[in-house]
């Protein structure tokens, strides 16, 4: 079996990330990135070049821990794909590259951090029958668990009201 392998970035987050969410209610990261370059010279000493920019997205669940995990100045490693996507500036439409990764982390070649090699538990918050259907259709569990995301809450008056008369929920 041959191996997969995606495109990858690194470089440094240059904006202060933002957490937004799409028309669907999916998480959205956002984070202008910058890659430094440098030229080798003959000497063997290094000449620092202009830096390029890009924008680095993510979506889901892997958007809020990159936004729970990552700052402005963090260098990185992320991996995903290049997307061109159309915009209008100034009422002219220009293109633009934004990378969507799927996976990033802190480069460690640069960064210096404690690992947790610790487990979350995949199944927290889920009740058994939930766990055993999710074995068997992993489809189903899958599209069950994102309608149960799209159900409203239920509203304070009515919460309040079930409390019975005279008693105030805060």
């Amino acid at each position: 079996m041959a191996i997969t392998t995606k495109e990858s970035l690194s470089g440094f987050i240059a904006s202060d990330p933002d957490l937004t969410f799409t028309v669907n209610g999916d998480a959205r990261f956002y984070a202008r990135v910058r890659q430094e370059h440098f030229q080798r010279e003959d000497s063997g000493s290094f000449t620092k070049l202009e830096s390029t920019f890009t924008d680095l997205v993510m979506f889901r669940k892997s958007a809020e821990r990159a936004y729970a995990q990552f700052q402005k100045d963090d260098a990185f490693i992320a991996e995903g794909e290049t997307r061109t996507y159309a915009q209008t500036v100034n009422g002219e439409e220009v293109q633009r590259d934004q990378f969507v990764a799927s996976r990033v982390g802190h480069d460690n070649n640069i960064t210096t951090y404690d690992v947790d090699r610790s487990r979350p538990d995949r199944n927290a918050g889920r009740d058994t029958t939930e766990r055993e259907s999710a074995g068997q259709d992993p489809v189903a569990a899958a599209t069950a668990e994102r309608e149960a995301q799209l159900e409203p809450e239920p509203a304070v008056a009515s919460v309040a009201a079930a409390a019975g008369p005279g008693t105030l929920a805060r």
